[in-house]
């Protein structure tokens, strides 16, 4: 496996960058209107196929697909990611697979695929979730409107529950309470990169990232159709942590965002 990069600076930490197992260009490709899907994989072997797939059936035709695992060890899943990706390449204007040097996150795994981009506009998507086949081409026409830093929509629930998300239009004062947008949004490169990028805050990554978009003045628009599928299960974000993951998370967060006003949990 070959190194695309030399290691970068993440906060304090000198980060090395991950190999490249897989990679596939489509002849005469050039990166324009196309967008990039950022998929982050850890032990999720069971799941990523059914990921996948929900980005193949995307009505948008121009598509970049990478995938970053975090260095699986519970199951095989970066044999099952490389299978489908050289199965499938041929759907795609480009297929990349990474795999991080050591297991550093879900935040890094997301900050290597935006490394890697060869496009502007990047979907961000877990290797659990799914979208449904309009997600892309809705969110990327709303993007392109100008002016915004992402695009996100409603959210369904699937798995071990089923309800609608609780997504709503982009308020820096909505966010002072908790996060309300999901990480599934397509996020311009370079408001991403204004913003320092994914930190390392284990399932709150997202919430850190737009709180930063709102302290550079950067704001998202929301898009409300159901185009996004969480996935519930007892690894998923939405159920890890006891309580005192969930206070340290708080401090940490209201350390970085003083205006916001979280409240810890007994």
């Amino acid at each position: 496996m070959s190194e695309p990069g030399a290691a970068t600076l993440q906060g304090d930490r000198l980060v090395a960058p991950p190999s490249v197992v897989f990679e596939r260009v489509r002849e005469g490709s050039q990166p324009g209107e196309s967008v990039t899907v950022a998929v982050s994989l850890y032990n999720y072997a069971q799941y990523i196929e059914s990921c996948l797939d929900s980005v193949h059936a995307q009505t948008y035709q121009r598509l970049e697909l990478i995938v970053v695992d975090d260095v699986s060890l519970d199951d095989n899943s970066l044999a099952v990611a490389r299978t489908w990706l050289e199965r499938h390449a041929g759907r795609f204007e480009r297929v990349l697979l990474l795999r991080q040097q050591r297991n550093q996150g879900c935040g890094a795994a997301r900050n290597a695929a935006f490394a890697a981009a060869r496009n502007e506009h990047v979907f961000v998507l877990d290797a659990d979730n799914m979208i449904y086949p309009r997600a892309i081409s809705r969110l990327h026409e709303a993007l392109r409107q100008g002016g915004y830093g992402a695009a996100y929509s409603q959210l369904e629930f699937f798995g071990a529950q089923q309800k609608i998300g609780h997504a709503d239009v982009w308020s820096a004062a909505q966010f002072t309470q908790g996060n309300y947008v999901d990480a599934m949004a397509l996020i311009d490169r370079a408001a991403w990169q204004k913003a320092g990028g994914y930190a390392d805050l284990y399932s709150w990554e997202d919430y850190d990232l737009w709180c930063k978009f709102i302290e550079q003045g950067i704001e998202a628009v929301f898009v409300p159709e159901i185009l996004c599928r969480y996935r519930v299960h007892n690894a998923s974000m939405l159920r890890a942590g006891g309580p005192g993951d969930h206070n340290d998370l708080i401090v940490e967060m209201s350390l970085r965002h003083p205006w916001l006003n979280l409240r810890t949990v007994d």
